[in-house]
């Protein structure tokens, strides 16, 4: 289906210069590219998409959209096993 689904960043660090973040998806945790949101900082939610940050979102609409995706099963669906990823 490909969602874009917002997440928190919670760590961000340089691979080969790019930026990269580890991003909590409500419990889940991936490695996302911040390429398009060079600025982004730790503690801010952004919206993912195939694997990069595209745009911020504030706390409560993130909140609220993964509850949501969570309660139609479509956070399982996009984000797969509940694994985390290895960070940097």
């Amino acid at each position: 289906m490909c969602l874009g689904i917002p997440g928190r960043i919670t760590e961000i660090w340089d691979d080969r210069g790019t930026r990269m973040a580890l991003v909590d998806f409500g419990g889940v945790i991936r490695s996302v590219c911040l390429a398009y949101l060079p600025d982004a900082t730790v503690g801010q939610y952004t919206i993912i998409h195939a694997g990069f940050a595209l745009t911020r979102v504030d706390e409560d609409a993130a909140r609220q959209t993964l509850a949501m995706f969570r309660e139609l099963g479509l956070l399982d669906a996009e984000l797969g096993a509940a694994e985390a990823e290895v960070g940097p």
